[in-house]
């Protein structure tokens, strides 16, 4: 053993010195190089996956991700699998569109399934839309903090591609360009095929900085006005904190009874906005004012309020409107749920409505602190817990027809032509002031009030079409009369004693 040792340390002494470093040299690149190519394998195959998403990389991943999220479920008794996914549908695509949506809430969720449908039938790859941050409410939420991103792309796989971001290679490091531009309002679908599509040809990626109302309310095909729908109210799914949270509010006020969901819209932005200032005091008028003229895209600067009500352009007052709802028959133990946002003037604007209905509640008042303050300086994921809970109401009342109330009544149209009642308040100011005078007793007022609201409950009717003013028409959103119903079934429902045509 001894002898062995020895003629093997005189074998490694023979190698020479220099020899050992080059040898370790040597391993050493060899193993950042490798290094190198699995990296440059691993990025090219993720650059893949995002050209190939409907492919078997994204298919995979989409399979995973949806058997996860979708577990099985029971029904009549038997256990069954989620439903499959639908086959992707395969097009060839002419570039990639990317949105940037403005607005609330509301106004971005009906941009999205405009844009949606935009990308249909130009054959475009839809890249996951981006949500305003920078307007009156400053939510810093991205489209995957309010909605369910992976539902939203496998359940229109059928119809759409949708990415969550354009591929490297449409960079401008590999000489490709994106065009900005707002898409014109209310536009049809051959603006869309004549002007926007062509410009493809130059720029592979298109910005739209601007997307609400870019699509008309009437005149488009059926098969498109039904895809609006069905991103509105399958597609457009919130996060599952959001959706737990809601059913929980929902459930909540469902255990006590039934109850009201009231948009009171009565907040500070809303009154600077219309400048409307019924019921404010001289210095809240002024802090509205100056809040008007702080947000130059707020093109309405010197605004005379009482004008502006007796035309039906304010929201109503609290006070206004716990007078309108005794005069529709509510009751003392009728609940309320506030859908809003902080009241202008606080509990002190709010004392009449709740002297006359106690049981008037919040989503703070129904929810514990710690259970809110994730969606903390989180409007938007606020305004998802007000529609959820609107949408599920026994009554939803809104006092002011802005982009909540409008999108609400359609889903609760959608849902069975659940109770609407849309206030008419021009007529209704001009009710309320003649029972302040003292013209009209109280038995008066209400009665004028219960038939001027008399056709107004959110029955089954026609939208309103108004040939070159689509501005004045009524908001598909509001009243996608063509989801509604099926053939000759629409005839019935909607028929010519409804029709409200102009």
């Amino acid at each position: 053993m001894e002898v062995r040792s020895e003629s093997i340390q005189v074998r490694c002494d023979k190698i020479p010195a220099s020899v050992i470093p080059r040898t370790r040299l040597r391993i050493w690149f060899i193993r950042v190089c490798s290094s190198i190519v699995l990296w440059t394998c691993l990025v090219q195959l993720v650059t893949v996956s995002e050209l190939w998403h409907s492919h078997l990389i994204s298919g995979i991943a989409s399979r995973i991700h949806y058997k996860t999220q979708h577990p099985l479920y029971v029904k009549d008794g038997v256990v069954q699998a989620p439903p499959p996914l639908l086959p992707a549908r395969n097009y060839t695509s002419n570039g990639f569109l990317r949105v940037s949506c403005n607005g609330g809430l509301n106004q971005m969720r009906a941009a999205i399934c405009d844009m949606v449908t935009v990308a249909r039938f130009l054959n475009l790859t839809l890249v996951v839309p981006e949500l305003d941050k920078t307007s009156f409410w400053a939510d810093p939420s991205n489209f995957e903090d309010i909605f369910d991103v992976r539902h939203f792309i496998d359940s229109l796989r059928d119809e759409v591609r949708i990415v969550k971001r354009v591929p490297k290679k449409f960079s401008r490091k590999h000489g490709y360009t994106t065009l900005e531009m707002p898409p014109v309002s209310w536009s049809n679908e051959i603006y869309y095929m004549q002007q926007i599509l062509p410009l493809f040809g130059k720029h592979k990626v298109l910005h739209f900085n601007r997307t609400d109302t870019r699509l008309s309310n009437n005149g488009l095909p059926l098969d498109l006005q039904k895809l609006r729908c069905r991103v509105n109210y399958q597609a457009l799914k919130f996060t599952p904190k959001i959706e737990n949270l809601g059913r929980k509010l929902i459930q909540i006020l469902q255990e006590k009874g039934p109850f009201v969901a009231l948009h009171l819209r009565y907040e500070m932005d809303m009154l600077a906005f219309s400048g409307c200032t019924s019921g404010c005091t001289e210095e809240e008028a002024d802090e509205l004012k100056r809040m008007r003229y702080g947000f130059p895209w707020w093109r309405e600067k010197e605004i005379v309020s009482h004008e502006r009500r007796s035309q039906g352009l304010c929201p109503l007052t609290p006070e206004e409107a716990s007078l309108i709802l005794q005069a529709l028959g509510f009751g003392r133990e009728i609940q309320i749920y506030i859908a809003a946002g902080e009241i202008y003037g606080g509990e002190r604007r709010l004392a009449q409505l709740r002297a006359a209905f106690p049981r008037i509640v919040k989503k703070e008042t129904l929810l514990a602190r710690e259970e809110l303050q994730q969606f903390q300086n989180h409007s938007s994921q606020m305004a998802a817990l007000d529609f959820m809970v609107s949408v599920a109401s026994n009554t939803f009342i809104p006092t002011y027809d802005g982009n909540m109330a409008k999108v609400v009544e359609g889903h609760r149209r959608y849902s069975g032509f659940k109770k609407t009642i849309l206030l008419d308040r021009k007529k209704l100011v001009e009710l309320l002031d003649m029972h302040h005078n003292g013209t009209l007793s109280w038995n008066e007022f209400a009665d004028a009030v219960r038939q001027t609201q008399e056709k107004k409950m959110g029955q089954p009717t026609r939208r309103r079409v108004i040939p070159d003013k689509p501005k004045e028409e009524d908001y598909f959103y509001a009243n996608p009369h063509e989801c509604l119903c099926e053939g000759s079934n629409c005839e019935d429902l909607l028929g010519p004693s409804n029709s409200t045509h102009v």
